[in-house]
């Protein structure tokens, strides 16, 4: 699968985070924290996150991420960030999506 090792480098950094492991969404690799998936790659190679509706729509307003659609129903907190020119340019939009997408699901998880 495209991108996966720039997937677990940023694993890596939740390396001293016992909850947040590797897990599987839609047959893909992916990021979960307790359990609950906040970061995956999408089948074309794009990181998709979970993020606040609000924040999601500001990242697509703004060119920056997609509107993720799975079947005919477009998801309100998930979007999808594109492969960048570069690995390193890549990691480093991937990396702070999938930090503040692991916030956001950690936040949802410990007020529930």
């Amino acid at each position: 699968m495209p991108n996966r090792d720039l997937l677990e480098e940023i694993a890596e950094d939740f390396s001293d985070q016992p909850d947040v492991t590797m897990g599987t969404m839609f047959r893909s690799p992916g990021l979960r924290a307790g359990g609950k998936i906040f970061a995956f790659l999408g089948h074309d190679g794009e990181l998709i996150v979970k993020l606040p509706h609000q924040r999601a729509c500001q990242l697509v307003d703004a060119g920056a991420a997609e509107h993720v659609t799975m079947g005919t129903r477009t998801m309100r907190e998930w979007v999808a960030f594109p492969a960048q020119g570069s690995g390193t340019a890549t990691l480093i939009l991937w990396r702070s999506a999938a930090h503040a997408a692991h916030q956001y699901v950690d936040s949802l998880r410990r007020s529930s």
